[in-house]
């Protein structure tokens, strides 16, 4: 059963694949692809060239999150005013790196996400606090890694982790 989702914190693009134009309206640019995001990448660079021929956006390549929040605290250190974040990946990716954004002081309105992926999802536990990774869908059933717990896949998604509720089932 997928839960309603028109009241929920879980964002559009983490709950069907979505492609999202550039966010043009910056001046400064950060683009971070996952796996399966660099087509969009691609994307973004040429829309804000186009628009923005003076420009020449940071684009990071990254395999996970360790190297995804790297870059991203790097540029962030250098940052002006009207700089902008653009994420491309699988949704899970692109929440966890949201919500390390966020923690560190950007603003969802300076953040543009597409996703390519939103099977996969991170659950975090309300019991025993792990996370576990599973393809699961919105109402789905999981099985916590950390408790062994059965449970239900929230429409709810923690903005301090990035990550699914699940509660008991």
């Amino acid at each position: 059963m997928t839960p309603a989702i028109e009241f929920t914190s879980v964002p559009p693009w983490a709950v069907a694949p979505r492609r999202a134009p550039a966010d043009l309206s910056g001046r400064y640019w950060t683009v971070v692809a996952f796996a399966g995001g660099e087509p969009i990448a691609t994307e973004w660079v040429a829309q804000l060239k186009g628009r923005h021929p003076e420009s020449a956006p940071r684009v990071h390549l990254v395999s996970d999150d360790l190297a995804a929040t790297r870059v991203l605290d790097a540029d962030v250190a250098t940052a002006r005013v009207g700089w902008r974040l653009l994420m491309a990946g699988p949704a899970v990716a692109c929440l966890r790196l949201r919500a390390h954004a966020l923690g560190i002081g950007i603003g969802d309105d300076e953040i543009t996400v597409a996703s390519t992926d939103v099977a996969h999802r991170d659950v975090h536990c309300a019991h025993c606090r792990t996370v576990t990774r599973r393809e699961v869908p919105l109402g789905g059933v999981v099985t916590c890694d950390g408790c062994g717990r059965r449970l239900a896949v929230q429409a709810h998604v923690s903005r301090r982790i990035g990550a699914h509720l699940g509660v008991l089932t």
